[in-house]
């Protein structure tokens, strides 16, 4: 029996060979779909047999080569442009031509556009774990020092004194946002354009609710063409990959800053020695964590333009598109659990805290806004301490700049007790006390609903987590019911 006889081919010998094969095989970095392929494979045969598309005992013929296949490994597969290809030919070579039923009212199109979607599914919800225990981290933070009072910074000089609990809750904030970002990512990549074919549909009666129930998706991508050429879900995940790579860019770089301001102190798991200072540590895994972000922007960048001004339907150039897609879940979600870890093993001495909390006349705003408080022009306020900061940090330096200014002495003007307690750093912080301000109290506050926020999140999370578990189980029952 020759082998076209025998079936156990996908592709006559015309397309099967030459200089460019190897160019364009995917092959090697397929392995990542290879378990997506097999779940989409096996609901797309259970559907056929339930729509007297392929009989029962061909569908089990099928599903049985398909347990085959999946118990001999990604590496045991036969040559081939691709995954989708390769497990084709082999199932066709342990059931003969009856395997090729199975790529019945399909197209590879659909099937690698619901290869990747299924995929992506996990990693994306890997992420968001990965966000949620750094959102933890930073709270936990947020609760342990709600009063350890730091130095804070604009354009990296001191500003106004703040506490540590303020500091993390800000980036707990941006990373809630994130997390928002990465569901609504999720949710649109949850659809299925299985029986979408190549890009105009099928002329056999398919029933593609079914196909996308099996496999856990919410619904389907409705347009064929759509289905099988849009990969604006693959922009929307690195871009909200992106924004979370450079959300923990920023919080690394703070944390090195502080590192070297001796503001806080890593655990020695995430820093590192030098080969020839024995003294040194190095923050090194955060200097890795901040630089993940060019990792991310230059997969979005690199997708964008692969994406960019592509006729419609399929075009070969998406097999590059998905590479980014997988290097920036990876490279993302470590570096995002690397901060978590970094975060809550670190040590905040509070005592250098509070001795550079003041530093530079970083208490000035508070003076300011004590003077205006007492009915000073903001403007006259400002002036006044402005002039004070020439000279010194303390009572005197502002009554002179008081009476420079004003003609008046400071006592003339205001209390000067409530001047002194503006001038030092607790008093300060904890005077700053509206809606989302460091207060002690505002900060206990806003820690409330950011446990709420994260606990609401993780059940999201936790849902589709087990959405995806129950899909893997009613397909395999599915599957069962024809061995």
């Amino acid at each position: 029996m020759s082998e076209e006889d025998d079936g156990t081919v996908v592709r006559r010998d015309r397309f099967s060979g030459g200089p460019a094969r190897s160019f364009l095989s995917s092959l090697d970095g397929d392995a990542r779909i290879f378990a997506a392929d097999l779940a989409v494979d096996r609901a797309h045969v259970v559907m056929l047999a339930e729509q007297g598309i392929v009989a029962d005992d061909e569908a089990a013929k099928i599903l049985g080569a398909l347990d085959d296949v999946e118990a001999a490994g990604f590496d045991a597969l036969p040559d081939g442009e691709d995954v989708h290809e390769a497990i084709e030919t082999a199932v066709v070579e342990r059931v003969g031509r009856v395997g090729g039923k199975m790529h019945t009212a399909r197209s590879r199109n659909d099937e690698v556009a619901a290869c990747i979607r299924y995929r992506l599914r996990e990693d994306l919800l890997a992420a968001l774990d990965s966000v949620l225990a750094l959102r933890e981290s930073l709270a936990a933070v947020a609760e342990a020092e709600a009063e350890t009072v730091m130095p804070g910074y604009t354009h990296l000089q001191p500003a106004q004194p703040t506490t540590v609990a303020h500091w993390a809750l800000s980036y707990e904030g941006t990373l809630g946002r994130d997390a928002a970002r990465l569901l609504d990512a999720y949710d649109r990549t949850n659809e299925s354009p299985l029986g979408g074919a190549a890009f105009a549909g099928t002329t056999f009666n398919v029933d593609r609710e079914r196909t996308a129930d099996l496999l856990g998706f919410d619904g389907v991508v409705t347009n064929a063409t759509d289905a099988a050429a849009s990969r604006d879900f693959l922009l929307e995940s690195v871009a909200a990959l992106s924004s979370v790579a450079v959300t923990c860019s920023g919080l690394a770089e703070d944390l090195v800053f502080f590192a070297n301001r001796g503001f806080v102190d890593l655990d020695d798991d995430y820093a590192s020695t030098s080969s020839i200072m024995p003294q040194k540590k190095n923050p090194d895994t955060l200097e890795l964590v901040r630089a993940t972000a060019g990792d991310a922007v230059g997969a979005y960048q690199a997708l964008a333009t692969t994406l960019k001004g592509l006729p419609r339907a399929y075009n070969r150039d998406l097999q590059r598109a998905t590479v980014h897609v997988w290097h920036a879940t990876d490279f993302v979600s470590e570096a995002t659990e690397v901060a978590a870890g970094a975060v809550a093993t670190a040590d905040w001495p509070a005592e250098a805290l509070a001795d550079a909390a003041g530093e530079d006349f970083s208490t000035a705003t508070g003076v300011a806004d004590a003077l205006a408080a007492a009915g000073l022009p903001f403007r006259t306020a400002h002036e006044i301490v402005a002039a004070a900061s020439e000279t010194g940090a303390d009572l005197d330096a502002v009554d002179a700049a008081a009476r420079e200014v004003t003609g008046e002495s400071l006592s003339e003007l205001v209390d000067p007790e409530l001047v002194a307690a503006a001038l030092d750093p607790v008093e300060s912080v904890a005077q700053r006390d509206s809606t989302g301000g460091p207060a002690p109290d505002a900060v206990r506050d806003a820690l409330a609903n950011v446990l709420g926020g994260i606990e609401a999140d993780q059940t999201a999370v936790a849902e589709r987590w087990e959405a995806l578990e129950a899909a893997t189980d009613a397909l395999d029952a599915e599957v069962a019911t024809y061995a």
